[in-house]
């Protein structure tokens, strides 16, 4: 069965992005030896992935024409938003366990990638819904931008249990999976 596995880069004080959703501060990693070919291995085995509306625009503004996933997605988002030719983009609104089983289904045996954002995420944590948790610690501090988790307390504390680590010039990929 597919998991739901949330793949993402952090600061060390727990942000993804800056406040306008801005992500210049990871540019300099993109050319750490190692670090694409962790996220190079994890999208081979992705068969959906799952956004929220500001990530969906926010990759529409920086890759104009040319969507970057070749497998169904789906956008959690209250705004309005077109579609780009030839993506397999489904727009929804609502809670996320609602379409829990439609995310498995359409990722098949492969596993549904929580792109973003931070909201997002902690909506499916909220959830039980995230199985794992793949978090990349960059050696950068923000002081502020866009929760790991959304920054939403949790009605129940959700445990993971660590399953390993990889250091590549000073960037920690961290690997945790939802204790059972």
């Amino acid at each position: 069965m597919s998991d739901f596995v949330y793949f993402v880069g952090s600061s060390l004080d727990g942000y993804i992005a800056q406040d306008d959703g801005g992500l210049a501060w990871l540019d300099k990693f993109d050319e750490v030896d190692g670090l694409g070919d962790s996220y190079k291995a994890f999208a081979d085995g992705v068969g959906c992935v799952v956004m929220g509306g500001g990530t969906y625009e926010w990759i529409r503004n920086h890759h104009p024409g040319e969507w970057p996933y070749k497998v169904p997605c789906w956008v959690f988002t209250h705004h309005e938003f077109g579609t780009d030719d030839g993506a397999d983009v489904v727009l929804v609104r609502g809670d996320v366990g609602t379409f829990a089983g439609e995310l498995r289904r359409d990722a098949g045996e492969k596993d549904v990638y929580i792109v973003g954002g931070g909201s997002l995420a902690g909506q499916f944590v909220a959830a039980g819904l995230i199985d794992r948790i793949v978090l990349t610690i960059v050696p950068v501090a923000l002081g502020g931008g866009v929760p790991l988790l959304g920054g939403s307390p949790l009605a129940v504390p959700a445990d993971f249990t660590f399953e390993g680590l990889t250091e590549r010039a000073g960037a920690v990929e961290l690997r945790y999976r939802r204790a059972a």
